[in-house]
């Protein structure tokens, strides 16, 4: 099977997989992931962080936003730049003054939010359809994530249901691996 066709029928399938969760479920897990962030020095120790608006799809991490904010953390967002057709980093007072629907109809940063060099970034909550503990991310084929965070110089975090963890996530020479993956019933650390 081609790369290709793989990687289209694995986000098939955990695309499926993530339906099957109910309404309760997904506020059980909001908060789980909140508990477990809490507990790790990546988040402690993290000044800096990007965060992202989650799809209906995606965890939702609106608590660790609050956490983070509570904390005194600067929090930035994603934002598309139509010019280079990339994300930057933005940074927000809040979410619901400094955000409006983006290029695929996810909340992003207004022009007006201060912007936040990458590499200047502690931690990155990261989505994606997939995850392996070889801290491969399937994302959702466009690759802007992963020009994003080859920019990174902090941790990168993926940020999962345990319904989308398999055994093998294909890479393809682009792809940037993660240091760790973050889902309601564990913080796994990436060894490499």
């Amino acid at each position: 099977m081609k790369e290709a066709e793989h990687k289209l029928n694995l986000r098939r399938r955990l695309r499926q997989k993530v339906t099957l969760l109910t309404q309760q479920q997904r506020c059980e897990h909001a908060a789980e992931l909140l508990k477990m962030v809490l507990e790790q020095a990546a988040w402690r120790n993290a000044r800096r962080i990007l965060l992202y608006f989650p799809r209906p799809d995606e965890p939702d991490i609106r608590l660790i936003e609050s956490a983070s904010r509570e904390a005194g953390k600067t929090v930035a967002f994603p934002r598309y730049r139509p010019r280079t057709d990339d994300y930057d980093a933005a940074v927000i007072a809040a979410a619901n003054e400094d955000a409006q629907p983006g290029k695929f109809g996810i909340l992003e940063p207004l022009p007006r939010c201060p912007a936040l060099p990458l590499n200047q970034l502690d931690l990155v909550l990261v989505p994606g359809v997939g995850f392996d503990l070889l801290g491969r991310r399937l994302g959702r084929g466009r690759g802007f994530y992963d020009r994003l965070l080859a920019q990174v110089t902090g941790v990168k975090c993926g940020v999962a249901f345990d319904e989308q963890m398999v055994e093998e996530i294909p890479v393809e020479a682009h792809d940037v691996f993660l240091d760790c993956i973050l889902t309601p019933t564990r913080w796994h650390q990436v060894v490499s």
